[in-house]
């Protein structure tokens, strides 16, 4: 262990440290590594902010990491000199999340910035809406989205509900690098915090409804049976409302409906993964529903299952159902009574994207990885119109009321494209086989390698240099004709380089002549290295692309 380590160590077993801090220190000494990954890094804000394994040490979510961001946070508003700054806080099912979101509030409190806190678990999109609506400064919510139950996080947003971007997030990491831990107001514990009002999520519902409703007969909804799961999580405060408000058959997962933070019926609460809708779709089969809708446990992310032509349930990935539900926007939107409308995807996501915005005649817009950045690419053009758009990651936003991947309102558009789609005799299924045969067949995949600790953090830089110093100059036989690299901010075409006109990240694009492409990028919220495959060919050849695949992840070694 080596001694920046054991200073880390000294210092947390003594004040401003607890006396239960230094006891949880105490029962990691008989675990070397444990105790070493707990202190040899601070933890980092990332792509979705601070996130991380709770427990004792800089390295871990706690009250102390948790207070000191909170009190670097302060600190720069301050430096602001806002007029009546105000904080709104939101918190999910996890363990701790409620106490933490206490712990945040009181620090706010203590540094004379107004703190609201949800009186409940509630989602995180509805937070993205309470910050601009509320007129507040900042929001925070609580919360690690799908990581597994041993994980908290905190998330930042600014005041039009977005979460904060370069050069803000660098300034207030500053602020946070700057505050020592003994420097956190923790507050007075014996008055209570003001709780946001009930009106603020009525309100939230009834805006979601207006961007998400489409044309059709209120009969086509009565008739459109659709079983949801919060899978232990937050949308079940607010996913069954919507839903029944609008007129669906709507059947809730029970098992899974019950927030824990355990997430006791699924290895991982992620939507992402079939085996987290398997319940869901079980239940559908019995009672011959057409949808089954799973949400991750701060409801920003949904995964969608549909019938296929043989009617058996599919679990359609997130550029899948994103291009469905953009198609569907970009069909009932009145485009030409709008200012320069837009979609918005990321680097990562599928090119099918940027063929729906050729068709229906509308800019596109390309970001990095992470909603923050879509959300940033609306504040910057406040004269266009912001249709809608998303990520791979089974995240999709309806309209800018919302500055966040929202589950909520997406859930709500899914429903309403299945249910007129049926009752145009047709299928959400088929109106995805639809746009394959119109723009082509896409398909994408996802490869993400878990490389825990110091000496993985280690092994993926190691994988990212390596793909930078020697890039593939083919894969699976087809010439690389392009590479971009977000963390030089360099594109290389055929020997020629010009800027990407991005921010900087640690992000490779490798384009083959064939239109193939395979990116990697660190993960900013867990330990893993990401690898997005995307190929793409004409309808009727998925046998083909899915094999071109496999070749894919055999030759560069992704398994």
């Amino acid at each position: 262990m080596d001694q920046s380590t054991q200073q880390q160590i000294k210092q947390w077993s003594q004040p401003p440290f607890d006396r239960e801090t230094y006891d949880q220190i105490q029962l990691l000494e008989s675990n070397v590594d444990e105790l070493e990954d707990a202190f040899y890094k601070e933890v980092a804000f990332g792509t979705g902010g601070m996130r991380g394994i709770m427990g004792v040490g800089p390295n871990r979510i706690n009250k102390y990491t948790i207070g000191r961001a909170t009190q670097g946070l302060c600190n720069y508003i301050r430096s602001q000199n806002i007029a009546k700054p105000a904080a709104v806080i939101a918190y999910d099912c996890r363990h701790n999340s409620a106490t933490y979101a206490q712990l945040v509030g009181r620090i706010f409190e203590a540094n004379g910035i107004r703190a609201q806190v949800f009186e409940d678990l509630r989602p995180t999109p509805l937070l993205s809406f309470a910050v601009p609506y509320l007129q507040a400064t900042v929001g925070i919510v609580i919360t690690a989205s799908h990581n597994p139950p041993k994980y908290n996080g905190y998330k930042v947003y600014w005041s039009d509900g977005g979460q904060i971007v370069p050069p803000q997030d660098q300034e207030i990491i500053a602020e946070i690098n700057r505050t020592d831990y003994g420097d956190i107001q923790f507050g007075d514990t014996s008055t209570p915090l003001d709780e946001v009002d009930y009106e603020v999520e009525q309100m939230f519902l009834a805006q979601a409804a207006k961007v998400a409703t489409l044309k059709m007969p209120t009969l086509a909804r009565n008739a459109y049976k659709v079983v949801i799961t919060s899978l232990h999580g937050t949308s079940i405060t607010l996913l069954p409302q919507i839903l029944r408000n609008a007129g669906y058959d709507v059947s809730i997962v029970e098992e899974q409906a019950t927030p824990d933070g355990d997430f006791p019926t699924v290895d991982s609460p992620n939507p992402e993964e079939p085996a987290a809708l398997a319940m869901g779709i079980e239940l559908a089969k019995e009672i011959d529903a057409f949808m089954v809708i799973g949400t991750d446990p701060d409801a920003d992310r949904l995964g969608i299952a549909v019938r296929n032509d043989d009617n058996n349930f599919v679990l359609l990935n997130g550029n899948e159902s994103m291009a469905v539900m953009t198609h569907a926007l970009l069909e009932s939107v009145d485009l030409e009574s709008l200012n320069k409308p837009f979609i918005a995807s990321t680097v990562v996501s599928t090119p099918l994207m940027r063929k729906l915005a050729q068709h229906h005649n509308v800019d596109y817009v390309e970001t990095l990885t992470g909603f923050k950045w879509i959300a940033d690419a609306i504040a910057q053009r406040p004269d266009q119109n912001f249709i809608g758009g998303g990520e791979e990651s089974f995240g999709f936003m309806v309209g800018d009321f919302v500055r966040d991947k929202d589950a909520i309102t997406a859930s709500l558009l899914a429903c309403e494209i299945g249910a007129r789609a049926q009752h145009a005799s047709s299928t959400f299924y088929q109106e995805l086989q639809q746009l394959y045969k119109t723009h082509g067949t896409y398909r994408e995949r996802l490869i993400s390698l878990v490389r825990g600790g110091r000496t993985g953090a280690k092994e993926i830089a190691d994988r990212m240099d390596e793909l930078r110093k020697q890039p593939p100059t083919h894969i699976v036989g087809e010439s690389v004709i392009q590479v971009d690299d977000y963390k030089t901010g360099i594109r290389s075409i055929d020997g020629k380089h010009d800027p990407l006109n991005m921010p900087y990240s640690d992000v490779l694009v490798f384009t083959t002549d064939a239109g193939t492409r395979v990116a990697a990028r660190p993960s900013g919220t867990e330990p893993k290295i990401k690898f997005y495959l995307s190929v793409n060919g004409t309808y009727g050849t998925d046998e083909a692309l899915e094999k071109k695949m496999d070749e894919i992840t055999q030759e560069m070694k992704l398994k």
